[in-house]
């Protein structure tokens, strides 16, 4: 491979902020999936991740797409998703990561990826990182008018009223929040130059559980449950983000909930570590993503409340780590269920995709 910018090449990021900003600014949706870097001379094609590792390999049918689709030679940034009908689903998207050939082959035939491009790096000679946003995005419109899926453009407007009412729409489609680039901005690898605006919603969760921390007998983690339809607490996730000196004190204010004894406690099949346990991903559950990591977990009678932060939901769970906000002595554990969840408008999304080249605007 022989381009003017050739992997591995960290891709430019966005810092969170907390509202839409204002200004001379292009707004995209921010798109959930796999962040991706496709570098393609001539036959060679390289998928390339966040962390600068390939992906090639797992997504054969982005390699013949992006063959297909894209100019002869160019490097372009966008994200690798998984659309299930309207909405995208991070969760099978993350299934593709697997190292048997046979697998990702028939997971390519069944789950078949797209891949949003939202910016142009280089295209045949020339590297474009010290190119303006604004200029970048009228070549990539350009150059992509007429790609057909599963390669697409990203729509993209210069209306603040827009991009607000993009944050409020698009998570019914299973987007993560709005983008923010400055039209000025020449492209920066691993900088935080650009701002994302993402969902938070509350809820409030039975603690049922907590890991210790990697670095000794403090609290690492909290193990988060909600109650189904058929009364059964089930783990929706973890909250983990404690200053040192806090999660020492968490160790005392939760030793009187501690159990010895795992009789009656609604997780007890976890610890057994049967196959029912790890396949619903239950706490102490070995993953093919945890390897070896160590998720031993101390159990506590499901008598405490918190209420957590989070921004969307994959299935029953929370798609990210939440956020501890504060304990809640006034709810009562069984309080605590699905329905307090708020579930976003679905959302076409084929109006998302908005059409292969579509140009900034309301």
């Amino acid at each position: 491979m022989d381009l003017p910018i050739n992997p591995p090449l960290a891709p430019m990021l966005a810092k969170a902020v907390k509202t839409m900003p204002e200004g001379d600014l292009l707004y995209e949706p921010k798109w959930d999936g796999f962040r991706c870097i496709v570098f393609r001379d001539g036959d060679e094609v390289e998928l390339s991740s966040r962390g600068e590792r390939p992906l090639t390999r797992y997504f054969p049918e982005l390699v013949d797409a992006v063959k297909r689709e894209l100019p002869e030679r160019c490097v372009v940034d966008g994200e690798i998703v998984l659309r299930q009908g309207q909405v995208l689903n991070f969760d099978m998207l993350q299934q593709r990561i697997h190292p048997a050939a046979s697998r990702i082959r028939m997971l390519a035939d069944t789950t078949p990826a797209s891949f949003v491009a939202f910016d142009l790096l280089a295209v045949g000679d020339q590297a474009l990182l010290d190119t303006p946003l604004g200029e970048r995005r009228a070549l990539l419109e350009a150059l992509l008018a007429d790609v057909r899926p599963p390669i697409h453009v990203t729509i993209a407007s210069d209306s603040y009223e827009t991009a607000l009412r993009w944050f409020d729409e698009f998570e019914g489609a299973g987007l993560d929040g709005v983008i923010a680039k400055p039209r000025g901005i020449t492209y920066e690898p691993d900088k935080r130059l650009m701002f994302k605006v993402k969902h938070e919603r509350t809820c409030d969760c039975v603690v049922a559980g907590f890991r210790w921390h990697k670095s000794g007998p403090i609290v690492g983690s909290l193990l988060l449950g909600l109650y189904n339809d058929q009364g059964t607490l089930q783990h929706v996730g973890v909250a983990a983000s404690f200053p040192m000196k806090r999660r020492a004190e968490l160790v005392e204010e939760l030793r009187p909930y501690r159990m010895d004894d795992l009789a009656g406690h609604p997780w007890e099949a976890w610890a057994r570590q049967d196959e029912a346990a790890a396949a619903d991903r239950m706490p102490g559950a070995v993953s093919r993503w945890s390897g070896k990591k160590d998720l031993s977990w101390v159990a506590l009678r499901p008598d405490l409340v918190c209420e957590v932060a989070y921004e969307a939901m994959e299935g029953e769970r929370f798609r990210h780590t939440a956020r501890f906000r504060r304990w809640r002595p006034d709810r009562t554990p069984a309080s605590c269920d699905y329905e307090q969840l708020e579930v976003p408008v679905a959302y076409d999304l084929d109006d998302v995709f908005g059409g292969n080249g579509a140009r900034p605007g309301p």
